[in-house]
């Protein structure tokens, strides 16, 4: 039996507690349509009980309008325990990179990155091997790293396309320690927090404690990095406050009860199925109200945990025990997992009254968010860790909160190394700006917001009036000697992001370049 590698989309929302109540809600919605055109087909000519009808429906179909998102973003989640491995050089078939339509942002998560101490200090210098190898795949098709944390072998990096970075503000990153009794970070958490066109979104990237009967412990290690992840931010200062999260990493949950003979032979047989029951995580979603908050599909892909190295095979080795015996095979379990939650709408109080009830409803639910699952798979082909990756898709539909940049760049006139040139910038709204804030010359494919040609400080002398227009000078030794596509981006110091991007632009070669060889005279059409 072919095993099953895809799932059925899976879709949740905020305008509803759960998913299944929105399903619900949605079969009685129906059957009262229903019901409504026949008592409009038997309706009299009364036009008192017309025209009421005729105003509930305006108003229906007004609170319909209200609830349809009107974009939609593609999330590409990838988590990996790596086992310290070095990153193969290939990463296109962990990215997708094929897929269309692409996505427009990619979270990676991954566990046991190799952090001896002399190789963690060198990466804090510079990227990791890991980050490179993202990077170096990502940013030629135009996606920049917003951000990364890290803690010892726990690390998460943002990318996003080079258009939303505008748009994607108040970037956060923390972490938690749970190994040993909290004080190592071998075992915890680490997250990113922002505003994605206003809608509040957190990503959680854990190691959870290892081993068959330590599930109890995992959980209670999930509430505690949940209760004391903090950010500054008012109205999310923790997790559970944001209205997106997706939570994944090396979850470590096992498969309960069943034997070795079992569990391979209904891997083999693809009746992955009989196994459900019996996945710890499962089990204890049933038990804990808060991790039922969490949605996850269906799990229509191999057990992910634990394979011989460079192969498709289960666990062979044959561990020794403390007293140098022969110990047991690790059995097949699905530790490596992707799941996410929607900000549940708050139940009424009793004591508030139903003015402030009201308000309180229209306002979290005019910008409403859809989030739909649209693959959760594991990729076999590749074999440098004893783990296999997990990679998630999502759709993610919103109603912008805002479409407009906090800053608008622009370059002005012909751009060319053997000239000084002038840019311009306007504040369009009021935020945290800063005489620290510098505009990046950037080229086209850059990698991060510090992968810049050169930059240029923001008037020093005063912060600008909303709409002004500042007239900056670019030194001409300052630019590029190259021709190619360029982009302007002004970087806020106090938001730690790009909050505008200039359209790209040419940069003409200059002639110094010709002179110096960096490019081949071209002469009657003929290259020299």
């Amino acid at each position: 039996m072919e095993l099953l590698t895809d799932s059925p989309r899976v879709r949740s929302d905020s305008t509803s507690s759960s998913a299944s109540q929105g399903s619900k809600s949605k079969t009685v919605l129906r059957q009262r349509l229903s019901q409504l055109l026949t008592c409009i087909e038997d309706m009299s000519s009364d036009d008192e009980a017309s025209e009421e009808v005729s105003r509930t429906l305006e108003e229906a179909f007004q609170l319909c309008g209200r609830f349809i998102p009107t974009d939609a973003f593609r999330i590409h989640i990838v988590t990996w325990n790596v086992a310290t491995a070095e990153p193969s050089e290939d990463a296109t078939s962990l990215l997708q990179l094929d897929a269309q339509p692409p996505p427009d942002l990619y979270v990676i998560g991954l566990q046991e990155v190799n952090a001896t101490p002399v190789r963690f200090i060198t990466d804090l210098i510079s990227e990791d091997s890991w980050s490179h190898v993202f990077m170096n795949s990502l940013a030629p098709r135009g996606f920049v790293k917003v951000t990364s944390v890290r803690m010892q072998g726990l690390l998460l990096l943002l990318f996003a396309k080079q258009i939303h970075l505008p748009y994607i503000r108040n970037i956060q990153t923390t972490y938690t320690r749970t190994g040993v009794f909290g004080y190592w970070g071998n075992k915890g958490g680490v997250s990113v927090r922002f505003s994605f066109y206003g809608h509040m979104i957190c990503f959680l990237n854990c190691h959870l404690a290892a081993h068959m009967n330590n599930a109890l412990q995992r959980v209670d290690e999930f509430e505690y990095i949940l209760e004391t992840q903090d950010f500054d931010i008012y109205d999310t200062p923790q997790i559970r406050d944001h209205k997106v999260v997706f939570w994944f990493g090396d979850l470590n949950f096992r498969i309960a009860d069943h034997g070795l003979h079992f569990l391979r032979s209904s891997i083999n047989s693809g009746r992955l199925n009989l196994l459900w029951g019996k996945d710890q995580l499962i089990m204890m979603k049933k038990k804990e109200a808060f991790l039922q908050e969490f949605e996850e599909g269906p799990l229509n892909f191999k057990p992910t945990y634990k394979f011989d190295r460079n192969s498709d095979t289960y666990d062979t080795s044959t561990p020794k025990t403390w007293l140098g015996l022969n110990g047991k095979k690790r059995k097949p379990a699905w530790t490596d997992r992707i799941l996410w939650r929607i900000k549940p709408k708050p139940l009424p109080s009793e004591e508030d009254d139903e003015k402030a009830s009201t308000s309180t409803d229209e306002e979290q639910d005019e910008y409403p968010v859809l989030v739909t699952q649209d693959k959760y798979t594991s990729d076999m082909s590749y074999g440098v860790s004893d783990h296999k990756p997990v990679i998630a898709t999502f759709s993610l539909e919103l109603r912008k909160v805002f479409d407009t940049p906090l800053v608008r760049v622009s370059p002005v006139g012909i751009w060319s190394a053997g000239q000084d040139a002038l840019l311009t910038y306007s504040v369009l709204e009021d935020f945290m700006s800063s005489t620290w804030d510098w505009i990046g010359l950037y080229k086209v494919g850059f990698k991060t917001a510090s992968d810049y040609e050169t930059f240029v400080w923001v008037r020093e002398n005063e912060l600008p009036e909303i709409n002004e227009v500042i007239q900056i000078s670019v030194d001409k030794g300052q630019i590029p000697l190259l021709g190619g596509q360029y982009v302007l981006g002004y970087y806020s110091t106090n938001m730690q992001s790009i909050s505008g991007l200039s359209d790209s632009f040419q940069i003409l070669e200059s002639k110094r370049a010709v002179m110096e060889g960096l490019v081949p005279e071209d002469i009657n059409g003929v290259n020299k």
